[in-house]
């Protein structure tokens, strides 16, 4: 090797141990000076309330962050690196499909949900969004005897949406 492929080899090195972005399998890219989260509860604000959408909402948004990051989560309270609030704004079931009688044959159940993200090591990433999913079922069956399978259902796309949106910064 010639001087100048040296050189070059050198700096290709040093510039790639410089790199400081660490990255998971779930996808999370976490600067490594970021240590802390923080998760307030996501009041139910919407027209129609479920009494155990609050709970799962917070719970599957805590609990994802825990199993898929190194994050230390702290208490709303505090101070965090990474803070994630907000509010469900939409609960609702409507008919989608029409049967040839004009009856419903499928509602759809739709969760939306309002999250302030706030990354105080890296302001650029933080955001104000809302973010909605949705789960179908058969008009035979009443929303309360099925909103207990629906909701965990619909809260886990809405949590993977949320965290892909503030942690995966592709």
């Amino acid at each position: 090797m010639n001087i100048f492929q040296k050189i070059v080899l050198l700096l290709i090195a040093t510039t790639l141990s410089s790199c400081s972005v660490k990255y998971s399998f779930s996808g999370a890219s976490i600067a490594p000076d970021v240590k802390t989260a923080s998760i307030g509860y996501f009041n139910n604000m919407a027209a129609m309330v479920s009494p155990i959408l609050s709970p799962t909402m917070t719970d599957e948004l805590t609990q994802k962050i825990q199993r898929e990051t190194r994050l230390e989560i702290v208490s709303s309270e505090n101070p965090s690196d990474l803070s994630f609030e907000g509010e469900i704004i939409g609960y609702n079931s409507a008919p989608i499909a029409i049967s040839g009688d004009e009856y419903a044959t499928q509602n759809r159940l739709t969760i939306t949900v309002r999250v302030r993200f706030k990354n105080i090591k890296q302001p650029n990433f933080s955001f104000n969004k809302t973010f909605s999913a949705y789960a179908d079922y058969d008009t035979s069956q009443m929303l309360v005897s099925i909103e207990s399978q629906l909701i965990p259902e619909i809260v886990k796309d809405l949590v993977e949406n949320i965290f892909n949106e503030a942690l995966s910064n592709w």
